[in-house]
């Protein structure tokens, strides 16, 4: 679908990537995580053409003349117009389809209301984001590339834009998405790209990444405290919850205890740094 090669970019300030690669399939959504000011959004800007590398080549397998919908830093939207005006002038601009129905479909899809008659200077920052996310899939594109969609919103929020980027992947949508939030990467993601100082310093299953890394757990149950198995793991607890410092494998185990014993887990959530997911030793 798109395969970019070895990609490098150097401005005044330094350089922004160094030999970066990376792959997007078909249905398959991708994390990209990384500091501030590690090469996330120039990587993007390369990936649709707004900026061109010193280096490398970016391929895309399509029969589509726009097959790269994006939202890169922020949805840039007319804030006085309502979102169905905003969504027709982007239309326009793209020379995509401008009739009602249409735009309207575009609408419901990424969940807006059609009665919201008022300028998007009142949406919420969900909302915006998924106007946003609407332009962007106005050309019915094969890939969809979304620079920190999680940005502002609030858990509600979250969650409703991840089930949003699940259902389009369902469309045999190749989604590329950076996100300073792990636990929502892990939550949407099929795998998952490392940067760090513009290189591409790991990538793969996401779970994978995640287990090999990941030495704390948070664990949600009623009178989870009082459990025998978690005693010997036990740093923290709160009621129903406790914090265990154990790694993948046996984390396993103790879950499948915890369930023959009766206990009804409502959460595990693995605790992890972006600081422990950039460790040397990917390197």
């Amino acid at each position: 679908m798109l395969k970019a090669t070895q990609l490098s970019k150097t401005y005044k300030s330094g350089k922004a990537l160094d030999n970066a690669s990376i792959q997007l399939n078909s249905g398959q959504i991708s994390g990209l995580l990384g500091r501030n000011g590690a090469g996330k959004t120039t990587l993007f800007k390369i990936l649709c053409g707004l900026v061109t590398p010193d280096t490398g080549k970016v391929s895309i397998t399509s029969k589509k003349s726009k097959p790269i919908g994006a939202v890169i830093e922020e949805p840039g939207l007319y804030s006085y117009l309502n979102a169905y005006d905003n969504l027709k002038v982007f239309s326009q601009i793209q020379g995509a389809p401008t009739n009602i129905t249409t735009l309207e479909n575009c609408l419901t899809e990424v969940g807006l209301p059609l009665n919201r008659k008022d300028p998007v200077r009142n949406f919420s920052m969900g909302m915006k984001q998924r106007l946003g996310i609407a332009i962007a899939l106005l050309n019915n594109p094969d890939i969809l590339i979304l620079d920190e969609p999680f940005s502002g919103l609030d858990p509600t929020g979250v969650a409703s834009l991840s089930a949003l980027i699940k259902q389009l992947a369902n469309r045999n949508i190749a989604i590329l998405l950076s996100s300073h939030l792990m636990g929502e990467l892990h939550k949407v993601c099929d795998d998952l790209y490392l940067i760090d100082n513009g290189k591409i310093i790991n990538h793969g299953d996401i779970q994978g990444i995640m287990d090999s890394h990941v030495t704390q757990y948070t664990i949600s149950a009623k009178n989870i405290e009082s459990a025998d198995v978690i005693q010997p793991y036990k740093i923290q607890t709160e009621k129903d919850k406790v914090t265990l410092q154990c790694g993948s494998e046996a984390i396993s185990d103790i879950l499948k205890n915890l369930l023959e014993s009766g206990y009804k887990v409502t959460s595990c959530v693995p605790n992890i740094t972006l600081e422990q997911l950039l460790n040397p030793v990917y390197k």
